[in-house]
């Protein structure tokens, strides 16, 4: 005897469920940026035995990049205010990782993106991009991240009601994400003994911030601040301040020292840590650790030193780059 199997009633969809699950997962995705661990980085001191260095290891924020806390922090305040109203969409200028992040936060929280980006950035941030969905305006590779900048700035001036301008470089959101968390988990993290704060500059954000809260906790901590020693570099992500637009965020008077890092120092400090250590970092990971290595060798001797830095990002952004093949 065969048994009839009875029609399936059919799944009523109740919209307003779906769309309220989505906003709960894009609201924990905020949640889980930032508390990322602080990692020793011992292979490379071990001729400073009075010397610790710590790298905040930032891949670990959803997003893959310290730039997840800036991201978090422009988007949520933008929300908050207003300025990111359904139908408008978020634009801004990135050399990737910032804009990764919009991407990310964009699919995870329902608001469209627009990034204007450098047409030379690695390919894997392209397709990450692509993959998070995000509208991507690519711009000259030789005006760099200030020709992505003015391109944003000049489609922001033409639709004002289309977009929410993020503006990162000008965004007091920016360093105040760094304010508010980064040097805070520094501090509880090495229980007050940081010493010595370094940190490469891009928008400025995460100096700036993470320098005026530590500041805050001891003034005794020295701030260095870091850049590309020339204005034809390849640690992409960075700025050689003193030939491209300066972010409006900066406040040069914060570092108790800025000092250069040369490209070729930080891709070989980049395949060090990956074949010594087992830490792909990627370029301007490499170029902070760099810089501390510099700050420590100009410490006194035997002098003791809790060294701090930003390993902005893992190096699997960069695999493409010939560097690795090098050396």
């Amino acid at each position: 005897m065969t048994t009839a199997t009875p029609n399936p009633v059919p799944r009523q969809i109740d919209a307003g469920a779906d769309a309220k699950a989505a906003r709960l997962a894009g609201e924990s995705l905020l949640e889980r940026i930032g508390n990322t661990p602080l990692l020793r980085l011992d292979t490379v001191t071990r001729h400073l035995p009075a010397v610790q260095l710590l790298g905040k290891a930032e891949w670990y924020n959803p997003g893959g990049s310290v730039k997840g806390r800036t991201a978090a922090s422009i988007v949520t305040d933008a929300r908050r205010s207003g300025k990111l109203a359904p139908g408008k969409i978020l634009l801004d200028s990135t050399s990737g990782n910032t804009g990764i992040a919009y991407a990310m936060l964009g699919a995870a929280l329902g608001f469209p993106v627009t990034l204007c980006i450098p047409e030379n950035v690695s390919i894997e941030r392209k397709r990450i991009l692509q993959a998070y969905g995000a509208n991507i305006i690519f711009t000259d590779a030789g005006e760099g991240s200030d020709g992505a900048t003015r391109v944003a700035h000049e489609f922001a001036q033409k639709q004002p009601d289309l977009y929410f301008y993020a503006d990162q470089y000008s965004n007091d959101a920016n360093w105040r994400a760094h304010y508010q968390t980064t040097a805070n988990e520094i501090w509880k993290q090495t229980e007050g003994r940081v010493t010595h704060f370094v940190s490469i500059l891009g928008t400025t954000g995460t100096f700036v911030g993470t320098t005026r809260r530590l500041k805050e906790l001891n003034p005794q901590i020295r701030c260095i601040s870091l850049q590309p020693d020339s204005p034809f570099h390849g640690i992409e992500g960075t700025k050689h301040l003193e030939s491209t637009l300066v972010p409006s965020i900066y406040d040069a008077s914060l570092a108790d020292e800025n000092l250069g890092v040369r490209t070729e120092d930080a891709h070989a400090m980049a395949r060090r840590l990956a074949r010594e250590s087992g830490l792909l970092l990627g370029v301007s990971a490499a170029a902070a650790v760099v810089g501390c290595l510099q700050v420590a060798g100009n410490l006194k001797k035997q002098q003791a030193a809790v060294i701090v830095t930003i390993l902005a990002d893992s190096g699997e952004k960069y695999l493409s780059e010939r560097f690795w093949s090098e050396g």
